[in-house]
């Protein structure tokens, strides 16, 4: 189980990107919206499209929900 959250900034593509909480590529804490605690990325990237509607998993710490 792993704490999530989205970048509440779009990369240059247009997705809001879906961070694990200890991510080395994950967005400041200013810059992040806590998504909860959840055992994979899939459910992660889920809760995150409540919020956006173009949201892509991190390819660093959540690959297996990064498509672009």
């Amino acid at each position: 189980m792993a704490k999530y959250y989205v970048n509440k900034n779009a990369q240059p593509t247009g997705e809001h990107e879906v961070h694990t909480e200890d991510c080395t590529q994950g967005a400041s804490p200013e810059n992040r919206l806590y998504l909860g605690v959840f055992s994979n990325c899939q459910d992660a990237v889920r809760a995150a499209r409540n919020h956006y509607s173009n949201v892509d998993g991190c390819a660093y710490c959540s690959a297996t929900c990064h498509t672009r």
